[in-house]
C-alpha cells in the first residue's frame, strides 16, 4: 500500500511539472498556485475515477467480452482497456502512465474468470512474451540516453550521491507515519527505497520536455538519476533481508 501510494505521489508530481514547462513553453513564466493545485486535482481525480468507475464498469465490459469465443479475447481485452486509460489520460493532459498505472490497479484475476482462456492461462503469462520483447527494449532505450563520459565527472556522481541519500532518508521518515505498534518500520522504509524503473519512466519522461529548444533534463542529470536508480534498486534486497533478520 505504501509503496503505491509513493507511486500515486510521483505521478502528481510528474503532471505538475509538465504542466509548468507547458505553461513555461506556451509563453509564460510559470504556474500560478492555484494552477498547480487545480493539475494535483485533475490528476488524483482521474485515478480516483478511473478506480471507481473502472471497478463498477469493468466486470461488465469483460463480461461482454468473454462472449466472444475467439483465441486472444483474453489478452485483447486487457491491453484495449489498458490503452484506453492511457489516451483518456493524455486527453486530461496528463502523462499516459497515470492511464495506465489506473489500469492496473483496476483489473483484477476475478475479473477474468468467464474467459476460456483465465483456464488455463492468466491475464500475466499471456503479457509474458509481449513483456519480455518489449522490456528490453525500454532498458535499451535508457541505455541509449546515458552519456558513458558523464560517470567520470565528479558533479554527476555527487549529484547521484545526493539524490541516493535523498532517496534513503525520505523514505525513512515516511515509515515514521506508521502507527501500529510493533511494526519494522526500519523495513517498511527499506522496501520503499528502489525507484526501479518508474523512476527510469519519469526520467525518460523529463528528458522529452523541453523549454525554449533546451532540454530540462540535461545528460549530466539523466545520468545522475540512473545511477540513483541502480543503487537503490540493487543495495535494497540485501539490506531487507538484513533489516528483517534483525527483528
Amino acid at each position: 500500500g505504501a509503496a503505491v501510494f509513493d507511486d500515486v505521489l510521483g505521478l502528481v508530481i510528474l503532471a505538475v511539472v509538465t504542466g509548468i514547462i507547458a505553461a513555461a513553453n506556451a509563453g509564460g513564466a510559470g504556474l500560478s498556485l492555484g494552477a498547480v493545485a487545480w493539475i494535483s486535482a485533475k490528476a488524483l481525480g482521474f485515478l480516483g475515477g478511473a478506480i471507481v468507475l473502472g471497478l463498477w464498469l469493468t466486470p461488465r465490459l469483460l463480461r461482454i467480452a468473454s462472449r466472444v469465443r475467439v483465441t486472444g479475447v483474453l489478452l485483447t481485452s486487457g491491453l484495449v482497456f489498458c490503452f484506453t486509460l492511457s489516451y483518456l489520460a493524455s486527453l486530461a493532459g496528463l502523462s499516459p502512465i497515470v492511464g495506465a498505472f489506473a489500469a492496473g490497479l483496476v483489473l483484477e484475476t476475478s475479473y477474468f474468470k468467464d474467459f476460456e482462456e483465465s483456464r488455463e492461462h492468466s491475464l500475466e503469462s499471456l503479457l509474458t512474451p509481449l513483456s519480455t520483447f518489449l522490456v528490453p527494449l525500454f532498458f535499451v532505450l535508457t541505455g541509449l540516453h546515458v552519456e558513458l563520459g558523464a560517470f567520470g565527472e565528479s558533479r554527476v556522481v555527487l549529484l547521484a550521491a545526493v539524490l541516493t541519500g535523498v532517496a534513503w532518508v525520505g523514505k525513512q521518515v515516511c515509515s515514521l507515519g506508521v502507527l501500529e505498534r510493533g511494526v519494522n518500520r526500519l523495513a517498511i522504509g527499506i522496501g520503499m527505497v528502489p525507484r526501479g524503473e518508474v523512476g527510469l519512466i519519469f526520467a525518460n519522461a523529463g528528458a522529452a520536455l523541453t523549454i525554449g529548444g533546451q532540454r530540462v533534463i540535461t545528460p549530466e542529470i539523466y545520468s545522475a538519476i540512473v545511477i540513483m536508480v541502480i543503487l537503490t534498486t540493487l543495495v535494497t534486497p540485501p539490506l531487507l533481508q538484513w533489516s528483517l533478520k534483525r527483528r
